[in-house]
């Protein structure tokens, strides 16, 4: 099969070293099925892993990839056909490593059905934004139809399905983005508010917009934002720390939290234990698809390469100049 190889020093460095080369077959354990990949897609822990600052999780495929889309190729010894996939079935998954391949194993509680009216490239751009948006937002942080929500960065992958599904389901949304364009289209997609995070502070125009602050924040920076995020939360608000962006050692003042009843929450996906990964892809696939089946949330692709060209789709994310999700075709 094919697969992308890291071929700098201890596999590390910038996307000149990622090439695409033949490496053995994988094969389905206990548990798992086999997808033969149709197509992946580039996330920013993608490129944390390539510079050796976020290795897989034990057990897990060294080659980068954390979802995909394609058709069953394989059933491990013990999962019987048609409960709930067969051969030939077109699906996507999250993974905790390996989607860019030509093909991956994958425990069988992450594999979703590919949701209607979606074609299967478009597929691999939903399952690890879909997953982390629900999660995060939705399952950890409680958000309500009545409630507001602060995205930060909103023209990404994550950021705009976050704007699309919290505005799907009754939340009023505020996003952050660096350029004219990219704010506009997070309005497109239903952001209420767009703040320009160069000229204006997202915590005045929170508290602004939102009579006193927000309800929930997702929180791509980490350190840099951390005191600030804390100022724009409504009183019983909660910030989801999911990425490292902007550091990983901030100053958390407390007396603020205890004022607000708040609460400051960091999680992660790929590390997760497959129970848990599964019952948030059964989570997804009950309340997430039909939104996307029904048009109110859509997958947003910047762009397609074929996996050859997987340095230059680094190289896009590393600029982020992009809007939406980069996908890696076979």
């Amino acid at each position: 099969m094919r697969a992308v190889h890291a071929g700098g020093p201890d596999g590390k460095g910038g996307p000149e070293i990622l090439s695409v080369r033949e490496v053995p077959d994988v094969e389905p354990g206990r548990g798992e099925i086999a997808i033969d990949v149709v197509a992946t897609a580039v996330n920013r822990a993608d490129t944390l892993q390539r510079q050796g600052l976020y290795p897989p999780p034990p057990g897990a495929s060294e080659v980068i990839g954390l979802e995909c889309s394609g058709r069953v190729a394989a059933l491990g010894p013990d999962v019987a056909p048609g409960e709930p996939w067969s051969v030939g079935d077109e699906v996507c998954a999250l993974l905790a490593g390996g989607g860019y391949a030509s093909r991956v194993v994958v425990p069988v509680g992450q594999v979703m059905p590919v949701p209607d009216g979606i074609d299967l490239v478009s597929a691999a751009a939903l399952p690890e934004v879909a997953c982390t948006v629900w999660s995060n937002v939705f399952m950890v942080a409680g958000l309500q139809p009545d409630e507001t929500f602060l995205v930060h960065g909103g023209a990404g992958g994550i950021g705009t399905f976050a704007i699309q599904l919290a505005s799907a389901l009754g939340s009023r949304v505020l996003t952050t983005g660096g350029t004219a364009a990219k704010r506009a289209f997070c309005a497109e997609l239903g952001a209420a508010v767009t703040i320009d995070y160069h000229e204006e502070d997202f915590v005045e125009v929170a508290r602004s917009e939102a009579s006193g602050g927000v309800d929930v924040i997702l929180d791509n920076m980490g350190a840099s934002y951390l005191g600030r995020n804390v100022s724009a939360l409504a009183t019983e608000g909660r910030l989801v720390i999911i990425g490292m962006q902007g550091g990983i050692k901030g100053e958390l003042n407390i007396a603020a939290l205890l004022n607000k009843r708040a609460a400051v929450i960091a999680t992660s996906l790929r590390g997760r234990p497959a129970a848990g990964k599964a019952a948030i892809c059964a989570g997804v696939v009950e309340h997430v698809w039909p939104l996307v089946a029904d048009g109110s949330v859509r997958p947003i692709i910047d762009r397609s390469l074929p996996l050859e060209d997987v340095a230059e789709a680094h190289r896009t994310m590393d600029a982020g100049s992009h809007t939406g999700k980069i996908l890696l075709t076979l």
